[in-house]
């Protein structure tokens, strides 16, 4: 029989079970067997007391001290009877079956002495259970001792032959001790007996148990277990006898209605499927072609008519005011102020010319010119241009960057104008005086641009503002394209929705929290390194 079987636990768990009650139940039949029979030898005892005490009153009013010695012999001689003694007043032993300790002096603080003389003045009475006591001799014997006080009735100490003066309450001690061989090896029979009848029992119990599982449950069960097991390798044409009417008899013929209804439509299943799954698949393939086709259509669409518009708008002007801007800067002395806000307009031209051409190579699909850059120093370019519009509406810029950011792997033009975008949008979301805070740090753990993906090591550029906020209802919309919440006119939807792309194509994350009434945080996460080779290709095409 296995051990992993119902059978096996059944049973051992029985026997188990059984075992810890017969052994609860022997401990307490023996230790109340035990009790009683050492009750009765207390009893017995102390009827032998009595009979000595009565039968030498008369020699001891007589002072026959040879009669004592020998009604005491005569009692010391029967059975269980190890010692009969009677010691004086101050404890000297004048009488015992022992020979060699008479006269001897017995000590007060000895165990049978102590609870008599725990004080000067000796208790007037002593309860029976108190005078009995239970000790062990060297030999390891166990023996029942008992002490009986003989105290100064008015006929001793009216007597003739004694000098006992009526003031002497206790004359004596008479102390018996009794073997206790006979009970303990009554015990121990009764233990074994009581052990041997019910481990029988229990082993009678166990294996009548174990057949009667085996027969109503193991059988039933092993039957549905080799049903279940073909089952599973497929097997529907087999069914499992029932056996009986009971719960498993029922069981067991529902089980085979269910494995004749799974053969029937196991069959069907598999002739839709067979079906279904050519068609999901034709499907499938076609909602994916149309759904990219889509997708490719509306992007390169609406991209690519806004680009060509700003192209065909913004390049003929631009173009006259970076040539007239660079003649008077040429007329302009190096290190002046109007030189210098020359040079800006210069750069920030050029700057939108790079955009104009980045939204056409976008539209083409074109991926970011990257290379190492300063992220610090393209948020303060940024920052700088809108701090003088800023300042008119009482909207203060504050910085707060790392200045021990590594260089970043980025477009730092495509960079610009997402964080531009970023910093009109709080400046729009201000409508009297307030705070933008630009910072910039580490992330301190790596990040996932997206669920799936794994994490990198990513700076964070954080804009936080004090405006309006953003309504719940719109966070998940404001990086659709052409979606405002702008008054018409006053914008176009793209801002957010380019500099999305932008970010996702450098490898990055876009977050943001709003409370409406409180203001809004905006996080650019873009990754520290390039991607594995991407560096390396970069450098090789230049």
């Amino acid at each position: 029989m296995r051990s992993t079987t119902l059978k096996f636990k059944v049973v051992f768990y029985l026997a188990l079970a059984l075992t810890l009650a017969m052994v609860v139940f022997t401990l307490l039949v023996v230790r109340h067997q035990r009790d009683e029979l050492l009750r009765e030898a207390v009893s017995h005892v102390a009827q032998i007391s009595d009979v000595i005490k009565k039968s030498t009153r008369f020699a001891m009013l007589t002072n026959q001290p040879t009669y004592v010695d020998s009604i005491i012999r005569d009692v010391g001689n029967q059975g269980g009877i190890e010692k009969v003694r009677i010691l004086s007043k101050d404890g000297t032993i004048i009488h015992s079956t022992y020979l060699p300790e008479l006269g001897l002096k017995v000590d007060r603080k000895a165990e049978a002495c102590v609870l008599c003389h725990r004080s000067e003045a000796a208790p007037e009475q002593v309860p029976q259970s108190q005078r009995s006591r239970i000790f062990a001799t060297p030999e390891g014997r166990r023996m029942l001792g008992s002490m009986d006080v003989i105290r100064n009735e008015p006929s001793c100490y009216t007597a003739n032959c004694h000098q006992h003066s009526k003031s002497t309450s206790v004359l004596g001690v008479l102390d018996i001790v009794y073997s206790l061989d006979d009970i303990d090896r009554k015990m121990q029979t009764n233990a074994i007996t009581m052990a041997a009848m019910s481990l029988g029992f229990i082993i009678i119990a166990a294996l009548s148990v174990g057949f009667f599982v085996h027969r109503l449950v193991y059988v039933p069960l092993r039957d549905l277990e080799t049903g279940a097991s073909r089952i599973s390798e497929g097997n529907l044409e087999q069914t499992i006898p029932v056996r009986s009417d009971d719960e498993f008899g029922q069981l067991a013929a529902s089980f085979n209605a269910m494995t004749a209804a799974l053969k029937n439509s196991q069959s069907e299943l598999r002739e839709w499927g067979h079906t279904l799954e050519q068609k999901v698949a034709k499907r499938t393939q076609e909602l994916r072609i149309a759904e990219a086709e889509t997708a490719r259509t509306e992007k390169l669409a609406s991209v690519g008519l806004l680009a060509a518009g700003i192209a065909h708008e913004l390049n003929n002007p631009l173009t006259g005011v970076l040539t007239f801007t660079t003649l008077l800067r040429k007329k302009m002395p190096d290190g002046s102020a109007d030189a210098e806000d020359l040079d800006l307009v210069i750069r920030e031209t050029k700057r939108c010319a790079a955009i104009i051409r980045r939204l056409l190579d976008f539209a083409r699909e074109k991926a970011p010119e990257k290379k190492f850059a300063d992220i610090n120093q393209v948020i303060e370019d940024t920052a700088r241009i809108i701090e003088r519009p800023a300042s008119f509406r009482d909207i203060e810029i504050a910085m707060d960057l790392d200045r021990n950011l590594p260089a970043v792997w980025v477009d730092a033009d495509l960079i610009k104008q997402v964080i531009m975008n970023m910093l009109v949008n709080a400046q729009h979301a201000i409508e009297h005086e307030g705070n933008i805070t630009v910072r910039s740090r580490k992330f301190p753990q790596p990040k996932s641009p997206e669920p799936g993906m794994e994490p990198v090591p990513m700076v964070e550029i954080s804009i936080i503002d004090t405006g309006c906020g953003i309504p719940e209802k719109n966070l998940k919309r404001i990086f659709d394209p052409f979606f405002t919440s702008k008054e018409v006119g006053k914008g176009t939807g793209l801002g957010l929705s380019v500099s999305h792309g932008i970010v996702k194509a450098h490898g990055g994350a876009i977050e943001v929290e709003s409370t409406v009434g409180e203001g809004s945080t905006f996080r650019i996460y873009l990754p520290l390194e390039p991607p594995a080779g991407e560096a390396d290709s970069s450098r090789s095409s230049q």
